[in-house]
């Protein structure tokens, strides 16, 4: 019996399943996004707490100054990276494969980033000061310090967010000039203005062709100096297991693992919820899980050199640091962190009889648990552990943190969900040269 692939199906067909999700919403859908708005909402009432009542609603004190927020902060912008990498790099090798996997990949870079980029803000306590960190002389002539990693954050995540929307927003052009011709009133108004007057001439073709080629380049480097920069927030210290030459290639190696595992689940369910069966199929969970599993045994590889450094090395308040996550007070989530990360991707992944569309989700929510416990394990550990031993300190998160956490999850879902109801998911255009080119 053959096998009915999109290249086989008439291009009407293809534009009409592609389509469809965007009309209407069935309960299921309207559910969760009460249920996470709702989430979102308590989210916004604890930071309002906290700018009320300062940051000792938080579990921040002496010595630990960083905890959830800059765990989150690390987090998301390790997982943005599943967009642009993913589908820069299968752009430019011209991969067939790509096609169902780019827009939802690209969605997530610029998601994770307008998430991810609010933690300093949030972490800054008095959040209204968040402008002192823009570069630009203010009444006294003063500058920011333009040695604090704190203002390379903001240079690489607004650079970084700026190229991400253009990156996703070119392949939406096509796609949108046909759906201001189908929908109403104020969809049409919408997509006609997004649309930029799109005609569909070969001229706009080549020129929107060489847009996102130059437009992939450039966002693979940027994407690789972002992560590479918030590494050097914790390496540029001299504090215990962070002062280390390795901590650029770690991080962006965290980061492409976790973007990788935040995209297969985000396909797996985009597929279930919206009966994409037919265009996101096992091939290319497949192949998203190979990728997987070769950036499990990548980052079993830094981990394990990283934490071999420190061990042969012995100096005291490294090995302060090193105990407590081996078979110290943070053991049991260094070993959860290496049972998600490794173990479970390598059996469930590696063997290849054992690797289909429901591993591929089991272990990349398992990857998505072990990373974040590895940036909580970079964080905690070393600021509790200081040099100075006297000023050590054990850190325990408050609701307020734990709420503002959730609610990025949420916001997360959120933000999908109202994607996936303006614009199609998997681009619809790239079934077929110049579709909306007049005959």
């Amino acid at each position: 019996m053959a096998v009915i692939t999109p290249e086989l199906l008439p291009y009407e067909k293809i534009r009409d399943d592609l389509f469809h999700p965007l009309s209407g919403g069935g309960r299921a859908y309207w559910i969760t996004l009460l249920t996470a708005l709702s989430v979102v909402i308590l989210g916004g009432v604890a930071w309002s707490i906290q700018i009320r009542n300062g940051m000792g609603v938080t579990g921040l004190n002496r010595p630990v100054f960083w905890g959830f927020y800059i765990v989150n902060f690390v987090f998301w912008i390790g997982i943005s990276h599943a967009g642009t990498l993913i589908s820069a790099i299968l752009r430019l090798t011209d991969a067939t494969w790509r096609k169902p996997v780019t827009r939802a990949a690209e969605a997530i870079t610029v998601f994770c980033l307008m998430i991810g980029g609010m933690f300093p803000i949030i972490h800054l306590g008095r959040s209204w000061r968040f402008y002192w960190l823009i570069p630009y002389p203010n009444a006294r002539l003063l500058w920011p310090n333009f040695r604090s990693p704190l203002l390379w954050d903001l240079t690489a995540i607004l650079t970084y967010l700026t190229g991400s929307l253009i990156y996703l927003y070119l392949p939406l052009i096509p796609d949108m000039a046909q759906l201001a011709e189908h929908n109403v009133p104020w969809r049409r108004k919408l997509y006609r203005a997004l649309s930029l007057g799109w005609t569909g001439s070969d001229r706009e073709w080549q020129a929107l062709e060489r847009a996102i080629k130059l437009m992939s380049c450039i966002i693979l480097a940027v994407a690789i100096s972002v992560h590479t920069v918030v590494a050097w927030d914790f390496a540029m210290s001299i504090a215990p297991m962070w002062h280390s030459t390795i901590f650029g290639p770690y991080f962006v190696v965290g980061a492409i693992f976790s973007g990788i595992a935040a995209l297969l689940l985000v396909l797996g369910v985009l597929r279930r919820a919206l009966g994409l069966d037919l265009y996101l199929t096992k091939h290319h969970f497949n192949n998203l899980s190979k990728l997987l599993l070769l950036m499990s045994l990548l980052w079993f590889y830094f981990t394990f050199a990283e934490y071999q450094t420190t061990w042969y090395g012995n100096e005291p308040n490294e090995m302060a640091v090193f105990v407590s996550k081996i078979r110290g007070p943070y053991s049991p989530f260094f070993w959860a962190m290496v049972f998600c990360n490794f173990i479970v991707p390598f059996i469930l992944l590696g063997i290849r009889r054992l690797r289909n569309i429901s591993t591929a989700m089991i272990s990349s929510v398992c990857v998505l648990i072990g990373m974040w416990l590895e940036r909580y394990l970079i964080v905690a550990p070393t600021l509790g552990n200081p040099r100075m031993i006297a000023a050590s300190g054990v850190y325990a998160p408050t609701w307020v943190e734990i709420s503002i956490t959730a609610a990025t999850f949420a916001g997360m879902i959120v933000l999908y969900l109202l994607f996936s109801k303006l614009f199609p998911i998997i681009s619809v255009w790239e079934f077929k040269p110049h579709p909306v080119e007049e005959d």
